[in-house]
C-alpha cells in the first residue's frame, strides 16, 4: 500500500520512530504494552478461537495452508501474517482476501487515540507498531465474525505481541538459529521462546525438530498438560506419483494418527499447487492443527473431512514461496532468507530444466550471508545483487563482493535499485532460461510486481 493516507502514514511513523538510532535497543520486549492496548480496545482477542503458529521457517506457509483447509471445511477464517510483500492489507485476511484499505484505515483510526494516550503516559507501557497491527487484526477479525483466527507469530513466541491471546491450538513448525541477539544462541534457548505459545491442556502440533529443541518443547508441554502431535511420529507425509509439473504442483498423502483433540485418525491424498517437498510437510502440520480446533469437524463426517482438506490444499496460494510469476523465461520468486529456506529452494532449483540460471539476490544485514550464498549461487550463470530495502539490506556492491570472493568464476552485476536490477536480469534471460529472485522478503515483494508485469492476467 502506498503511503500517503493519514492512518497508514501514522502507522509508518511508528516504524520510523522505532528505527531511529538508540531507539530499538530501548524498546521493551514484553507483553504489557499490547495487553494495555487490548484492554483499551475491549479485548477483541477473547472472542476469537485462535490457531497460533510459530517457527523459524514455514510458519507463514502453515498459516496460509491452515486458512485454506479451514475455509474448505465451510468456516469463515481470519488470518494475520507478517511481513507483507506488497501492501499493508496483505497482513489481514478474511476468507482468503486482504481487508480493504478503508477497513484497515478505519481500525487504525479507532486505535490511534488509545495508542497516543499510552505513549504520552509515562506510567503506561508504550505500544510498538507490531502491538498496534496485532490489536488491529483482532479487532478486524472480531468485526468480521470469523469462526477461527489463524495468527502467525512475528518473532520468537513467548514475548511476541500475538501471545497476548490464548490459543486453542498451537503449532511450532521448525526451530533453527535465528535472531540470536533476541532469542538466544542455542537451539534450546530458542525453543524455550517458541514454546512460550503453548497453553495449558491445549494441543500443540510440532514439526521435525532437532532433539535439543524437541526436548525443550516436550518438557514444556508436559508441564502444561498440553498434548503433543509430532511430525514423524503421529503425523507423516508420503509423496505420490502423478503427472504434475515439477515447479507448480506435487501429489502426496498425509497420515494423521489422531488423538490430542482430533476427531479420529485421518488419511488425505492431495495435490499442492506449489513446489518443494518442505511444503508438503507444512501442509501436514496445517491439516493436523486445523482439525484439532474445537468444532472444526462438527459438520463433517470422516470422509467429508478428508475431502475438505484435499480441496483446501488444492486451492492454496502461497505468495513468495517458490512462486511462479511468469514463463519464457520461467520466473520464480522466493522469500528464502535463512539457510533452511535457502536449502529448500535450492532443492527445487536442482530439478528444474533450464538453459541458464540468472539469480537476483538481496540480503538483509545480520543474515547468515555465506551460508545463503553457498546454497543459492552454485549453478548460477550470472548473479545480480541489489538492495531491496534501503535501511536493512546490504548495499549491492558489498553483497557483490561477497559473491565474487566465494565464486570467482561467476559474473556478478551490482545495481542498488531493485527494479532496475530485476529488469536487467529479465532482459538478459532467454525463453529457455530460469530467473530466480531470492534472499529477502523485501525483494520478493518487488519482484512479484516487476517480473510478472508482462505476464498475462491470472496464473502464468
Amino acid at each position: 500500500m502506498a503511503a500517503g493516507r493519514p492512518p497508514i502514514r501514522w502507522l509508518e511513523r511508528l516504524i520510523d520512530l522505532e528505527r531511529t538510532p538508540g531507539r530499538a535497543a530501548s524498546l521493551r520486549v514484553d507483553l504489557r504494552p499490547v495487553r494495555a492496548l487490548l484492554d483499551r480496545a475491549g479485548h477483541p482477542e477473547r472472542d476469537l478461537r485462535i490457531l497460533h503458529v510459530a517457527g523459524s521457517k514455514g510458519k507463514g506457509s502453515v498459516a496460509l495452508l491452515a486458512e485454506a483447509v479451514l475455509r474448505a471445511g465451510g468456516h469463515r477464517v481470519g488470518t494475520f501474517t507478517s511481513p507483507h510483500l506488497e501492501r499493508w492489507t496483505e497482513r489481514f485476511r478474511v476468507d482468503g482476501t486482504p481487508v480493504s484499505e478503508g477497513e484497515l484505515e478505519g481500525t487504525l483510526e479507532v486505535l490511534r487515540p488509545a495508542v497516543e494516550a499510552l505513549r504520552e503516559d509515562d506510567r503506561q507501557p508504550t505500544p510498538t507498531w507490531f502491538d498496534v497491527t496485532t490489536t488491529a487484526a483482532f479487532l478486524l477479525f472480531r468485526g468480521a465474525g470469523v469462526d477461527y483466527a489463524v495468527i502467525e507469530v512475528g518473532l520468537g513466541g513467548r514475548l511476541d505481541s500475538t501471545n497476548a491471546a490464548r490459543a486453542r491450538v498451537a503449532c511450532i513448525t521448525s526451530i533453527e538459529l535465528e535472531h540470536t541477539d533476541r532469542l538466544g544462541d542455542t537451539l534450546a534457548a530458542i525453543a524455550r521462546e517458541k514454546a512460550g505459545i503453548l497453553e495449558a491442556g491445549r494441543p500443540v502440533v510440532v514439526g521435525a525438530l532437532a532433539a535439543e529443541a524437541l526436548d525443550v518443547v516436550e518438557a514444556r508441554a508436559r508441564e502444561l498438560g498440553a498434548p503433543v502431535v509430532r511430525f514423524g511420529r503421529d503425523l507423516r507425509v508420503e509423496p505420490l506419483p502423478g503427472p504434475v509439473h515439477p515447479c507448480s504442483a506435487q501429489r502426496f498423502r498425509i497420515r494423521d494418527a489422531g488423538g490430542a483433540g482430533a476427531p479420529g485418525p485421518l488419511e488425505v491424498e492431495a495435490e499442492l499447487p506449489v513446489a518443494g517437498a518442505h511444503q508438503t510437510v507444512n501442509a501436514a502440520l496445517a491439516v493436523a492443527a486445523a482439525r484439532r480446533l474445537p468444532g472444526y469437524a462438527d459438520r463433517l463426517g470422516t470422509d467429508g473431512e478428508a475431502l475438505a482438506h484435499a480441496r483446501g490444499l488444492g486451492r492454496a496460494v502461497l505468495p513468495g514461496r517458490v512462486e511462479v510469476v511468469g514463463r519464457k523465461p520461467l520466473r520464480l520468486v522466493d522469500s528464502a532468507h535463512t539457510p533452511a529456506s535457502a536449502r529448500a529452494l535450492a532443492s527445487v532449483l536442482e530439478g528444474l530444466p533450464r538453459k541458464d540460471l540468472r539469480l537476483v539476490l538481496s540480503v538483509s544485514a545480520g543474515k547468515q550471508i555465506d551460508a545463503l550464498l553457498g546454497l543459492l549461487v552454485p549453478g548460477a550463470t550470472e548473479v545480480f545483487t541489489t538492495r531491496a530495502e534501503p535501511l536493512r539490506s546490504l548495499p549491492s556492491g558489498e553483497l557483490a563482493a561477497r559473491v565474487r570472493g566465494r565464486f570467482a568464476g561467476v559474473p556478478v552485476i551490482a545495481e542498488d535499485d531493485p527494479r532496475r536490477c530485476l529488469a536487467a536480469a529479465l532482459g538478459r534471460s532467454g525463453p529457455r532460461d530460469l530467473l530466480v529472485a531470492a534472499g529477502s522478503v523485501y525483494l520478493a515483494g518487488i519482484a512479484r510486481r516487476v517480473l510478472r508485469a508482462d505476464a498475462p492476467a491470472g496464473r502464468p
